[in-house]
């Protein structure tokens, strides 16, 4: 071993501050972009950022709309506004209860209870906290609490000011025009065994078929159990494509919406202000701003083409979904990577919250991948189209007797060829929100 001064030449990746602007840019939406883009404007003088651009930043090269050949001619749909479908009225559940409350002749004081019990409930329609805590805050017996919550237990919607979820459903069953004796008594009497659909032995216990125990469970199905969130005063959240999937004659476009993001400019004005300064801080402030301008213009093209690549090459991967009401191919974000010439993290990224308006609706990039599966044959099928032929066995099944997930795997190796395990399946279902061959039974 001995000390010396040796060359040695390597490589390593150095995250530079140009870099990481452009990964961060990537991974926004374009909401997040634009709030990103009026911050770095307080920050940076130099930075112009306009909502309504006239001139473009980005590149009309990377606007350019790309097609590729299909088989059935279609014409372009009309794009919806936001606006078509806001909701204006954005009033909360408690300013819903207080204006029935106003229209009542009640004593003040006992107006003034009521109107704590309203600001005491969840924004679901349920008390907060218990509700003897709440009349021991109210200086109140809970008897005298429960004569009172009565009150409010008859405003709308039917449900509000329950304390429990037995309490929610049979206030709403009371209000029904015709009265259902049957399941106001298995909802007060039986609901934890009705819920664990023990319904033998309610049906034993009551005297009843099974059959007119499924009927309950269907008119319970109706019911709200959260009566309060329509009247939740937070807004929609609307969610705006940042690219167009679109077909047109027989060619499918994808084109990219780029009046989404706002237009960014160097304040030339300020730059020459501060350059032309005799004060060297200043001279040396406006190099370093005019830089961080010029990079985030670049970072913002880099992000548009890639999302713009992103998507042209998905498109050609699940033509057939778009134009023919296919199910998705098996497609993963490495072959995308891969034909683009980019790493598997930056397609994640620009698919991760960036949404398409396409022939089927408004969709997230990210939901047009699906993982492969092998068929019986060798060939390879996509977990949607698996989802699909389920929903399609389960929708012809017979309810007296339907599928066990066991069943479905049989019936799609005997029909599809598609050879896949009985814990995928019951996975599969869990993702549509089907419930197990126990819970579909009818009773008719």
């Amino acid at each position: 071993m001995e000390f010396g001064l040796f060359q040695q030449q390597s490589t390593s990746l150095v995250m530079t501050q140009e870099l990481s602007q452009a990964i961060r840019l990537l991974q926004y939406s374009a909401a997040d972009l634009t709030e990103y883009l009026q911050e770095q404007a307080l920050e940076n003088p130099l930075l112009d950022v306009q909502e309504q651009p006239d001139d473009k930043v980005v590149k009309e090269e990377f606007l350019d709309v790309h097609t590729y050949p299909v088989y059935e001619p279609s014409g372009r749909e009309e794009r919806m506004s936001p606006l078509d479908y806001a909701v204006i009225d954005r009033r909360s559940l408690n300013d819903h209860l207080l204006d029935q409350l106003t229209e009542l002749r009640l004593s003040h004081t006992t107006k003034k209870v009521i109107t704590y019990f309203i600001y005491s409930l969840r924004e679901d329609g349920y008390f907060s906290r218990p509700f003897e805590e709440v009349c021991q805050e109210a200086k109140l017996t809970v008897e005298q609490g429960a004569e009172l919550l009565e009150i409010l237990q008859r405003f709308e919607p039917a449900g509000v000011g329950a304390r429990s979820l037995q309490e929610c459903l049979l206030l709403q069953l009371e209000r029904l025009p015709q009265r259902q004796p049957l399941a106001e008594k298995i909802v007060g009497l039986y609901m934890e065994e009705f819920a664990r659909r023990k319904w033998k032995e309610v049906a034993l216990a009551l005297d009843v078929t099974l059959y007119e125990i499924q009927q309950v469970n269907d008119l319970i199905q109706t019911l709200d159990p959260r009566p309060g969130l329509q009247f939740s005063a937070e807004p929609i959240p609307f969610v705006t494509p940042e690219i167009k999937i679109f077909r047109e004659q027989d060619r499918l476009h994808v084109q990219l919406n780029d009046e989404l993001i706002p237009t960014v400019r160097l304040n030339t004005h300020y730059e020459r202000l501060l350059l032309s300064s005799k004060d060297q801080t200043a001279s040396t402030y406006a190099k370093e701003k005019v830089q961080q301008v010029h990079w985030l213009i670049r970072s913002i093209q880099q992000r548009q083409q890639t999302i713009i690549k992103v998507g042209e090459a998905i498109a050609k991967h699940q033509v057939d979904y778009f134009l023919h009401n296919g199910v998705l191919k098996p497609l993963t974000l490495r072959q995308i990577a891969d034909e683009i010439g980019v790493h598997e993290s930056t397609v994640s990224r620009a698919t991760t919250n960036k949404y398409a308006e396409t022939p089927r609706g408004v969709i997230e990039l990210k939901a047009l991948f699906s993982s492969a599966v092998k068929a019986g044959n060798g060939d390879s099928t996509s977990s949607q189209s698996i989802k699909e032929h389920m929903k399609q066995l389960i929708a012809k099944e017979n309810k007296q007797k339907p599928l066990s997930d066991a069943k479905i795997v049989a019936e799609l190796k005997a029909r599809e060829g598609i050879t896949v395990s009985r814990r995928a399946i019951a996975k599969y279902r869990d993702e549509l929100g089907i419930p197990s061959s126990s819970k579909r039974k009818r009773f008719e």
